[in-house]
């Protein structure tokens, strides 16, 4: 099973460096969907990222429907506030599965026309209604997570 960690436009990339550092740690494939709001070699993205920025695994499409034409047997989730389920809901247990987490833009999300007719595959974690979300890295922490632990931490230590 593989665990993959799609932005979508990401903005903000301290965000993206922190991400691209607990994907490292974890063996996740982190994909980047364009437009950026930044270049990858901003110094921002490496300072989150650490001397590791190197050795993570990094993919970038040029759209999401260039990473299902690439992915197609994929399990994808969207991440967003209004999900339908919360993540704790999903068994991402099966060691057959490629499982993507596709989050949104930190200012506006995924747009809703690319979530049309995927609703059941919108995840959420539960929070107060004190803040319209929590921050895109520790979101993707937490998901990222609960599918190891779910996997029982394979080829962790």
């Amino acid at each position: 099973m593989s665990i993959h960690v799609v932005l979508f436009q990401p903005e903000i990339p301290a965000n993206t460096g922190n991400i691209s550092r607990t994907c490292l740690g974890t063996g996740a494939t982190l994909h980047l969907i364009h437009p950026l709001g930044f270049s990858i070699d901003d110094r921002m993205v490496k300072r989150a990222g650490l001397d590791y920025w190197k050795d993570v695994a990094i993919k970038e499409h040029s759209s999401l429907d260039d990473l299902y034409a690439e992915y197609p047997a994929g399990s994808y989730y969207y991440i967003e506030n209004f999900g339908s389920r919360h993540f704790t809901d999903v068994d991402f247990s099966n060691p057959e599965e490629d499982i993507f987490f596709v989050f949104g833009r930190e200012t506006s999300g995924i747009p809703t026309e690319l979530l049309a007719g995927k609703e059941e595959q919108c995840l959420r974690i539960p929070m107060t209604d004190s803040i319209r979300s929590l921050n895109l890295s520790n979101t993707a922490a937490i998901i990222i997570y609960e599918a190891l632990r779910q996997q029982g931490f394979p080829e962790m230590t």
